[in-house]
């Protein structure tokens, strides 16, 4: 059975920001390339001529499931798909690649809602997600993008089971030139009040304050995690104002899966998917957007983290990913 909180191990230390002259759509085609190698290449076999028949539809069907797609969302868009083509009466498969594209275009367009934090100060984040999905490292870029809108930013590092954690933000936070408090031992919940109160003294913009990605059991975790979601609120009526998890794009589907339990547990209002320069096939990100549409609750997808760079960490743009999946 999975289990969505499997420890995974994560670096000690982050890796050193890689300096780039790339635009952020290359440094995206970059990240998505072996993805794009693996989809694209089927694709431009797919899409190379020829009549649209049953025969198409099927090849497309497997090609979606296997990367990541789900079994759900690849039905929503052929679906979706069948229609466009009647719609607009397509007979070739070279037409039937943009109409992939712009049916994806309608399904991922609703999770591109980018994160405000003007109308609170401080305004309060909560970021959780398993170990190994590139929570602490996303914290770092998340900070030196905040300051790049001018924002201050504090940094709780509420991981306190995990020394790792706290050795990493605190390299961060030395590198951003932003403040980290951290305790050795003792209890998160505790850090993060800390955290917070000293965000109001000292008039700070943004605290981003790091949970634990895993204690021994699913149920111990989760209760620590909604007793520092109170201990906020108790700090600051109303905060945290977002509760950002982090999924890792190599899990496909069992990204979904942490998303349903942590979304059940605490409310999350964002997503951050990192390590889309790895394996990841891309194609979860249509999982969760067609589970957006059969859920109550619609996550937007804030960022998407392409690479090791400190800068690697974009507000999520629907045209630019699906550009980056398939190329034209």
């Amino acid at each position: 059975m999975f289990n969505p909180f499997a420890k995974k191990s994560e670096p000690a230390t982050p890796a050193q920001p890689e300096p780039t002259s790339l635009s952020w759509a290359q440094r995206l085609k970059n990240g998505l390339a072996k993805t794009r190698q693996q989809l694209g290449g089927q694709l431009s076999a797919l899409f190379g001529g020829g009549k649209i028949d049953e025969d198409i539809y099927e090849e497309l069907e497997t090609i979606l499931l296997t990367s990541d797609v789900g079994v759900s969302a690849t039905q929503h868009l052929l679906e979706q798909l069948r229609s466009r083509v009647k719609k607009h009466d397509l007979q070739d498969t070279i037409a039937l690649k943009q109409a992939l594209k712009d049916t994806l275009l309608d399904l991922l367009t609703p999770l591109q809602v980018p994160l405000e934090v003007k109308d609170h100060q401080p305004f309060v984040m909560m970021m959780v997600g398993v170990n190994g999905a590139g929570k602490t490292t996303t914290i770092g870029k998340l900070a030196k993008y905040l300051q790049a809108q001018g924002k201050s930013v504090l940094i709780a590092a509420g991981d306190t089971f995990r020394a790792a954690a706290r050795e990493q933000l605190q390299v961060w936070g030395e590198r951003n030139d932003v403040h980290v408090i951290a305790s050795e031992s003792g209890d998160p919940a505790a850090v993060i009040y800390d955290a917070v109160n000293s965000a109001m003294a000292r008039k700070i913009d943004v605290v981003i304050a790091d949970t634990a990605g895993r204690l021994p059991t699913q149920l111990h975790l989760m209760d620590e995690i909604k007793k520092v979601q109170r201990v906020i609120d108790k700090a600051l009526p109303g905060a945290p104002h977002e509760i950002l998890l982090v999924l890792d794009a190599n899990t496909g589907q069992n990204a979904v899966n942490q998303l349903k339990a942590f979304n059940e547990a605490l409310g999350v209002t964002g997503l951050a998917l990192t390590k889309l320069d790895g394996t990841a096939k891309g194609g979860v990100i249509a999982a969760i957007a067609h589970l957006n549409q059969q859920s109550a609750s619609k996550i937007p997808v804030r960022f998407i983290g392409v690479g090791e760079s400190i800068d690697d960490l974009r507000p999520f743009d629907a045209h630019d990913f699906i550009d980056a999946l398939i190329d034209d």
